[in-house]
């Protein structure tokens, strides 16, 4: 984790004048460039994994039940420029109750872009297929399933940092044998001390696996409702019984493998 472990700071010398004053990196831009070589990595060495993923995320103003779902999910992989393997997501949901045994799919450029899902054991002869940014697809979580897993996770914190990057007021702390479910971690916690308009967060921390290299936690806070409160829950995704490259198949991402519980003869 050297890489983001300390900022870097350069000096720019004037041709023919004294060197000027050393002017430091932005606290975010050692984390920016750490995350893009681990973007480079688990491109050239992740073909894909399964998981449980367990999130919480704040919705309509109340911090939602925990959400726990088993996930297979497989990365885009693209040869000669042709799209071989495409981006795929498997879930079966385990709580809350209301959602134990829903499943859904999602397979980039198949089924006309849409989702396939069942609301669950009760109602599994009720298989739709939805557009993934749709009202129903959409409920109860922050993100589209198309933006599921950890690659895009770390896509969308290096997007949110450069956008911060025209900002001061960032603060970068490292923490290392942070433990995470018995996994030791490296902890990048970013945190915004004042509130403003172009800020999404307070606090964000990423917990980094040291022996995966992969970010299996990240959780971000809102702005305390008084001085001196706790920070709120804004969004914390926890991945769990992580294993990679797990051999996974066009079968797992097949509305009609038998292991699953979508209605027989269903056709999106």
């Amino acid at each position: 984790m050297s890489p983001v472990a300390h900022a870097v700071c350069f000096a720019i010398l004037a041709a023919g004048a004294p060197p000027a004053q050393p002017r430091e990196e932005h606290a975010l831009v050692p984390v920016i460039r750490f995350a893009e070589g681990e973007l480079r990595r688990i491109d050239a060495r992740l073909n894909g994994y399964t998981c449980t993923l367990v999130k919480r995320e704040r919705i309509d103003g109340r911090v939602a039940a925990a959400t726990c779902a088993t996930v297979k999910l497989r990365h885009q992989q693209v040869r000669g420029g042709e799209v071989v393997v495409p981006f795929s997501v498997y879930m079966r949901f385990s709580a809350p109750s209301r959602d134990k045994g829903r499943e859904v799919i999602y397979v980039q450029g198949q089924h006309r872009g849409k989702v396939i899902g069942h609301n669950g054991l009760r109602a599994a002869h009720v298989t739709l297929a939805v557009p993934p940014r749709s009202e129903l697809a959409m409920r109860g979580h922050h993100y589209p399933i198309t933006e599921m897993g950890m690659r895009n996770l770390i896509e969308r914190l290096v997007e949110v940092a450069r956008e911060e990057l025209d900002y001061d007021e960032t603060e970068v702390e490292y923490f290392s044998k942070a433990k995470m479910n018995d996994r030791t971690c490296t902890v990048i916690q970013v945190t915004h001390p004042v509130p403003r308009d172009h800020f999404r967060y307070h606090v964000a921390r990423v917990f980094i696996d040291d022996e995966l290299r992969l970010p299996i936690r990240y959780a971000s806070y809102d702005w305390p409702n008084e001085e001196g409160g706790k920070p709120r829950l804004i969004e914390e995704y926890t991945y769990l019984d992580i294993e990679i490259n797990a051999g996974l198949t066009d079968r797992d991402f097949d509305y009609r493998n038998p292991d699953y519980k979508f209605r027989k003869g269903f056709q999106p």
